[in-house]
């Protein structure tokens, strides 16, 4: 028997979703168009005007916005509502310049919630369960997001933040967790760490939901045999709300985007067209329901394709697949999004030449980020111990750059090789998609 936190929502016929939209639409193009300026301006430079949006069908008449937009208009210049009004800010894992600050009032919050109650109760959650939350809390939005669901449903909620391995199991073992939310490289970590220490007797766990960063199926079925669990996808990101834009239901074919709260496009990246459900592009959405920070046509630079057959679990919420790549060069790393322009900020402050190579690889289901570095002819002519202290001083530099540890190794002049058209900056050996 599926679960639902809101079958009348999660259920409900199409029409009616496509009248909510409709009708959350006009007001939320109506709200921002009158109370931020930065819109205001986007949208008089496109000739359009709040008259002009009637339905989901105007969409396309209104400007795509993109992060150097929010960039452009930190901190408070998005901001649709008096900031009395906002109880909370979220913040991205961090990216060059400005960081993404993204408002909330005590609705936006309790909308938040229940999006991402529907996503616990999808994949089994109910108040006789434990959730067990390991994703980062504080500025991060996966720990508040799913501790703000679980407390919804009404399960006992243990808002364990990340790390500290040790703590984590003892804590499943003793409390009796049925449901853990991380990310699924910790997941995979956590299944080690269990075999290692033969516990897994004594672990009570029955589902998974795991997000912000890709996952392969392969890394499902190896969680899922390794926890033995049902691993369930969930998608989101902080400019939209945080987890919980989408989910995955039992059938794990894809993730229901809750409509009621969002509306999902698919585009071509270059020319910016709409293109049918069903056809591969960059997914792009738009907030409804928000009120401090509605986002309307936000570019998320995932590549992925909707799918609207109908669902066995009787959600009638269209369907986006995993995301199955990037539209820009961002690179998710044990959820932490690293951009190669601030390594090269790094290495150009530091008096290295913008020669380099980025290598990303897995092992044993945990992200490793290599930086090739070429060296100058004169630090090539160092001795060993000083070429040594040099990769030391990067990868502390590094560190404090990206906010996690990258690996750094000191190449000699001209060995990374040329490209003629654009420089391939990235080797990504993950299978992730």
């Amino acid at each position: 028997m599926p679960n639902y936190y809101q079958p009348e929502i999660e259920c409900a016929s199409h029409e009616q979703i496509r009248a909510w939209q409709d009708e959350r639409l006009v007001t939320t193009v109506r709200h921002v168009y009158q109370n931020v300026p930065y819109y205001r301006n986007l949208m008089d430079k496109r000739g359009v005007t709040p008259d002009d949006i009637h339905s989901v069908d105007d969409l396309c008449k209104l400007p795509f916005l993109t992060k150097d937009d929010l960039r452009d208009a930190y901190p408070y210049g998005l901001l649709a509502t008096p900031l009395q009004d906002c109880v909370r800010i979220q913040s991205t894992s961090g990216t060059t310049g400005r960081r993404v600050v993204a408002f909330y009032t005590q609705h936006d919050i309790d909308l938040w919630d229940d999006c991402c109650a529907r996503a616990i109760m999808a994949a089994g959650g109910t108040k006789d369960d434990v959730v067990h939350v390991c994703y980062g809390y504080g500025l991060f939005t996966g720990g508040p997001g799913l501790n703000g669901g679980s407390h919804k449903v009404g399960s006992l909620t243990l808002p364990m933040s990340s790390g500290n391995t040790e703590r984590q199991i003892q804590f499943m073992c003793d409390l009796g967790s049925t449901i853990l939310c991380c990310t699924p490289s910790y997941a995979a970590y956590l299944g080690e760490s269990i075999h290692e220490r033969g516990l897994q007797d004594k672990i009570k766990l029955k589902a998974g939901i795991f997000g912000a960063e890709a996952w392969s199926e392969e890394m499902r079925q190896d969680i899922q045999q390794k926890l033995g669990i049902k691993a369930y996808d969930i998608y989101g990101l902080t400019e939209i709300s945080g987890p919980g834009v989408s989910f995955e239901c039992s059938e794990q074919r894809g993730m229901h985007v809750n409509e009621d709260h969002f509306i999902a496009e698919i585009i071509d990246p270059n020319t910016g067209e709409v293109l049918p459900d069903g056809e591969k592009g960059e997914l792009v959405f738009t907030s409804i329901t928000k009120e401090a920070f509605p986002l309307i046509r936000y570019r998320t630079r995932d590549i992925c394709v909707l799918s609207r057959e109908k669902c066995s679990c009787g959600r009638t919420h269209v369907r986006m697949s995993k995301p199955m790549g990037r539209s820009d060069d961002m690179l998710i790393v044990k959820g932490v999004n690293v951009f190669p322009s601030q390594i090269e900020t790094v290495l150009l402050n530091k008096g290295y030449p913008a020669n380099y190579q980025i290598v990303v690889s897995r092992e044993h289901n945990s992200d490793k980020l290599e930086v090739l570095v070429e060296m100058t002819p004169e630090m090539f002519s160092d001795e060993l111990s000083k070429v040594s202290a040099r990769e030391d001083e990067l990868v502390g530099a590094l560190k404090a750059m990206l906010g996690i540890y990258a690996q750094v190794k000191l190449v000699a002049p001209k060995s990374i090789a040329r490209s003629e058209g654009k420089a391939v900056r990235i080797i990504d050996k993950r299978k992730l998609y």
